[in-house]
């Protein structure tokens, strides 16, 4: 059995939390990411050492059986992961956050009990059901109802690009209980995902994350008992909205990490090979490339940092957390372009990681808010 994360709050992050993370990656993630994109699994036994190793129960306190491990560690932790899968890091950022932050800020003792025990030890994997077929960032434009019946809520309607819902475990899902009052009649529940009524109707092809999957959800009279509403009936939004900062600062330290494996293998690659008498990371179109490429990746990691300290602190960080999002994800794409020039016809194949890492890293502009959306949001805040 691996070692497991303890409680950390150190605003500077646990380099020895971290350091157990990468070993992790580099030896049972990375040599295998190109295998699970063939199956389009995530092999159980992985699943189950890294709620072993404490890494599902990151953003759960210790009361609740989670490892309670800062913003700080959290960010490089995501990294790391992102480093060795694209497809792994998706799993558990989306497990920890939103789907057990909601849970553990907003769920009553009882839900805490029933489902955030299990989500923080691995025993559940979790999924974030808020986007629908019609309605992306614009979360006020769900149409999945919940109407009330009693003590329980009849739910019906569709769900889009849902990560982790093949995986046995708990939905935090989002669905309309006032159709007259606008983004104030969204009211979010908690389910397991054997619930009576609830299915998984398609799980979707994509150009990158295979292992990882992507599903589309429906309700069909589902009948959900009161108690597992999450907060009061109107709350839905503001707690859907709640998760941004977190939830971003996660996707750009995963952008950070796929960015990361594609470069060190370009620059080793670069160290290697051989033309005209000399290795090419000698030749300035090659070796200014990569040092653009390493500038670039540092800027975004101390930006998402930066971003992961404030939240660390208790302070504002959605700003912060938007432009880390925005620069690393677009960064992490030019990152990977760069790892495909440097090996040149090699780049293309997929006997080599950079192709996969580069189609892996490409839905990071676009889940938890596309570039555009975060460029709208910085433009409010001027």
């Amino acid at each position: 059995m691996p070692d497991s994360i303890t409680p950390s709050v150190s605003p500077d992050g646990d380099s020895m939390i971290v350091d157990m993370i990468r070993r992790f990656s580099q030896e049972r993630l990375a040599p295998l990411a190109a295998e699970r994109e063939k199956t389009k699994r995530i092999e159980a036994d992985v699943i189950a050492e890294l709620g072993e190793l404490g890494v599902f129960g990151a953003t759960t306190p210790a009361q609740w059986d989670g490892s309670e491990i800062d913003p700080v560690t959290y960010a490089k932790v995501v990294e790391e992961i992102a480093a060795g899968d694209g497809s792994v890091s998706t799993m558990v950022s989306v497990h920890n956050s939103p789907t057990c932050i909601v849970i553990g800020n907003y769920g009553t003792d009882a839900q805490k009990d029933r489902w955030l025990r299990k989500l923080a030890t691995g025993e559940h994997v979790g999924s974030f059901g808020l986007t629908e077929p019609q309605a992306g960032s614009d979360a006020s434009n769900l149409r999945t109802r919940a109407v009330k019946k009693g003590d329980r809520y009849v739910v019906n309607g569709a769900k889009q690009f849902i990560s982790n819902a093949t995986h046995p475990g708990s939905l935090v899902f989002f669905a309309v209980t006032d159709p007259s009052a606008g983004k104030k009649g969204l009211s979010a529940f908690v389910i397991d995902k054997t619930h009576p009524g609830f299915s998984v109707a398609r799980v979707e092809e994509k150009l990158g994350q295979k292992a990882s999957d992507t599903c589309a959800l429906t309700f069909e009279d589902a009948e959900i008992p009161e108690d597992q509403r999450i907060g009061a009936e109107g709350e839905g939004y503001k707690i859907a909205l709640s998760t941004l900062e977190s939830g971003r600062i996660s996707i750009a330290a995963q952008s950070i990490g796929m960015a990361r494996a594609a470069l060190d293998y370009a620059v080793g690659y670069a160290r290697d090979r051989k033309a005209f008498g000399g290795a090419i990371i000698d030749f300035q179109a090659v070796g200014f490339r990569l040092a653009d490429a390493k500038t670039r990746l540092e800027a975004a990691r101390q930006l998402t940092l930066y971003a992961a300290r404030l939240k660390a602190e208790g302070r504002p960080a959605l700003e912060a957390a938007c432009m880390a999002k925005l620069f690393a994800s677009e960064a992490a794409e030019a990152i990977c372009t760069t790892a495909i020039q440097t090996l040149g016809g090699y780049g293309f194949l997929a006997d080599y990681p950079v192709e996969r890492i580069y189609r892996d890293v490409r839905v990071c502009q676009i889940y938890e808010g596309t570039s555009d959306v975060q460029k709208l949001i910085l433009q409010r805040m001027l």
